[in-house]
């Protein structure tokens, strides 16, 4: 009986997942990612991340309207704004951290699992500030995938032990479901923000390799890897814009 209900649940969940599939390459036609590095695309990335912090409980009012903190201009800073139908719908920043540049906000939360991770050679994407605006997604349930497909990329090009997302713990079902993410810590107090976040960690090597054979959609060309990650360019004025090359794998297939 065990038996027979393990495979009813692996064949829905290999529908669902089919599902999920084909209704993000579609989507991802009209999808742009930005690397944002100034003018009014930053403004509003950050204007973004406040609205959504505010209405989620996790910041106060901020006069400026804008959320920003002292990780944004760093040398291993990436900031992007995910665009769908030309509209700005997410937003998430990333880090690559190594023993050189071990400098992001999940080393400063998290020092006891990190620094001698990290003084040991290891290196990890750091993905933090990460927002949506609900209004505006294209069907429900899609932004994450859309913005979290940056994590992936980002994975391919720099070929790191593991991604790091710092989450609410009531959002680790959905980690742990769709990236076999691993709970570090307990929810403790995260820089920024008022509400206590736990540090899930991604493992790379076959844990990422499962994952792009079961979402080809989080697959990437390496030109698109290098257009989002070769070079920060944190002092450029005018936004980086990429496509989505996923359907490339899709088309040969």
């Amino acid at each position: 009986m065990d038996a027979v209900r393990k495979n009813a649940s692996a064949g829905a969940n290999a529908k669902v997942d089919s599902v999920l599939n084909r209704s993000m390459m579609q989507l991802l036609e009209h999808v742009e990612y930005r690397l944002i590095t100034g003018g009014e695309d930053m403004e509003a990335i950050y204007r973004l991340r406040y609205r959504s912090y505010l209405r989620s409980g996790m910041c106060g009012p901020i006069a400026s309207g804008m959320f920003e903190d002292r990780w944004d201009n760093l040398p291993n800073s990436y900031r992007f704004g995910v665009y769908c139908y030309g509209e700005l719908v997410s937003t998430l920043r990333l880090h690559y951290i190594s023993s050189e540049h071990p400098y992001s906000p999940s080393v400063d939360a998290y020092p006891e699992i990190l620094i001698e991770r990290l003084a040991r050679g290891e290196t990890f994407i750091d993905g933090t500030r990460f927002a949506t605006d609900p209004d505006g997604a294209p069907a429900p349930g899609v932004l994450p995938f859309l913005t979290l497909r940056l994590a992936m990329v980002a994975s391919r090009y720099f070929g790191q032990n593991s991604v790091l997302t710092p989450v609410k713990v009531e959002h680790s079902a959905f980690y742990a479901r769709f990236f076999n993410a691993v709970q570090r810590t307990e929810g403790k107090v995260f820089p920024g923000v008022l509400t206590p976040i736990a540090l899930f960690e991604i493992p790379s090597g076959e844990n990422m390799r499962l994952t792009l054979e079961r979402f080809p959609f989080f697959k990437s060309t390496p030109m698109e890897q290098r257009l989002m990650f070769a070079n920060p360019a944190i002092n450029r004025l005018t936004p980086l814009s990429i496509l989505p090359t996923a359907k490339y794998y899709r088309d040969a297939a």
